[in-house]
């Protein structure tokens, strides 16, 4: 490191050009995102510790899950939402089009299988995470599973 860098990194006067990130209260964006998603003011929240928390909201025709691990850093935000039951049909020919469906069209989620379900689903730690796009990542959760239920259902589903 060069002179020039240690007086930088070392110099008071610096530190006060450089803000501190605007502090985010999660489990407010998140209320307010869902407020803004629920279509028949059906969300629920239970807090599932002490800073943890889980929300259940109707968007369309599914239900989407909000889970919130705390407040800290290395803290998690996870959204699912089911969009089809297993077994199902021709699961051979199912999970190629939930891959090609990943690669194409899932943006920061993807379709994965939770207990006998295929979800679509977003994790992602609370490190730097905006507002926007704690908006950003339940949309996409619940618009793709919404997009992609009845049509899974219909080519998939066991009668």
């Amino acid at each position: 490191m060069t002179d020039y860098q240690e007086t930088l990194n070392s110099n008071p006067l610096v530190d006060s050009f450089i803000p501190e990130p605007p502090t985010i209260n999660h489990v407010q964006v998140i209320q307010s995102v869902i407020g803004t998603l629920d279509q028949t003011n059906s969300a629920m929240v239970s807090q599932t510790g002490d800073d943890a928390y889980l929300w259940k909201f109707k968007y369309g025709s599914v239900e989407v899950f909000v889970q919130l691990t705390g407040t800290k850093d290395e803290d998690t935000i996870t959204v699912w939402s089911a969009v089809l039951n297993l077994p199902a049909q021709d699961e051979p020919r199912l999970m190629r089009h939930l891959l090609e469906l990943n690669c194409t069209s899932t943006f920061e989620s993807r379709f994965g299988i939770i207990d006998n379900h295929v979800v679509v689903i977003s994790t992602r730690t609370l490190a730097g995470l905006s507002p926007g796009e704690v908006s950003r990542i339940i949309t996409i959760v619940a618009t793709i599973a919404d997009d992609n239920d009845e049509l899974l259902q219909s080519e998939f589903g066991v009668s």
